[in-house]
């Protein structure tokens, strides 16, 4: 039986390939999930995707997450700048969880330096683009 992986895209992450396009690049974000989902099935894992725009409904969806699968990835967007809500949620799951993000935060503006949720991760990718869900998914899988 397949490992059971989460992906969780935090808010604005559905607008890539609109928004900013020389920091999260042209590629749709329907293209990203599809090469997620392949990535994720050639490692053996199953990959479940999900993308919300609102606090609650990550935080929902991160507390289900301990009973159905072994693995969450997550990229929260702004939120990983001053949730402590969603922080709290990861550390109380207790499943490993990797961070990720399409830019490098620490070469972005001062507020975007921090990451409040890093620590309770069990690691942290960022700045390369679409691939630091791929190196995830490759990071995650000995863990779980």
């Amino acid at each position: 039986m397949k490992k059971r992986i989460l992906v969780v895209h935090g808010p604005n992450i559905n607008m890539i390939g609109e928004r900013e396009t020389g920091i999260y690049g042209k590629e749709s974000f329907e293209s990203v999930n599809k090469q997620i989902q392949c990535w994720a099935d050639d490692l053996g894992l199953e990959c479940t995707i999900f993308q919300s725009n609102h606090e609650g409904e990550i935080i929902d969806r991160l507390h289900c997450a301990r009973s159905e699968f072994e693995g969450v990835i997550i990229n929260a967007g702004a939120y990983t700048h001053y949730s402590y809500a969603i922080r709290d949620a990861i550390a109380t799951i207790k499943i490993p969880t990797v961070e990720v993000h399409f830019s490098n935060i620490y070469s972005r503006e001062e507020f975007r330096n921090k990451s409040v949720i890093a620590p309770v991760c069990a690691g942290h990718i960022a700045g390369f683009g679409k691939y630091s869900y791929m190196l995830a998914l490759c990071g995650i899988k000995p863990m779980i």
